[in-house]
């Protein structure tokens, strides 16, 4: 459950990147607006575990986490991570199902 949960972190790592990287990339490279600031090296490596995965790990580490503390089993892994993991699964189900993309 350790690894699960140091992999999770880093696909959420590579999500909020991925995100970031889209949102500049969206963005006008200077005053002329048909140009965009291209970083398809960049996004093309952390898209794959962060738009593809992330969402899907970080769900399946939320639901072990919730069903772990609900049959009153110990979680040994630390409480930031465990935060962290589940204050950005409501985000990423945000992004990905009801945001329109940009």
């Amino acid at each position: 459950m350790r690894f699960f949960s140091k992999f999770v972190f880093i696909c959420n790592i590579c999500f909020i990147i991925g995100v970031v990287l889209r949102i500049i990339e969206m963005r006008p490279a200077n005053e002329n607006h048909n140009a965009l600031i291209p970083l398809p090296f960049l996004e093309g490596s952390i898209v794959v575990l962060g738009l593809l995965f992330a969402v899907i790990f970080n769900a399946a580490f939320v639901f072990i986490i919730l069903f772990r503390k609900s049959i009153r089993r110990p979680v040994n892994i630390s409480k930031w991570l465990i935060w962290f993991n589940m204050l950005l699964f409501p985000v990423q189900i945000w992004y990905f199902f009801f945001k329109n993309n940009l």
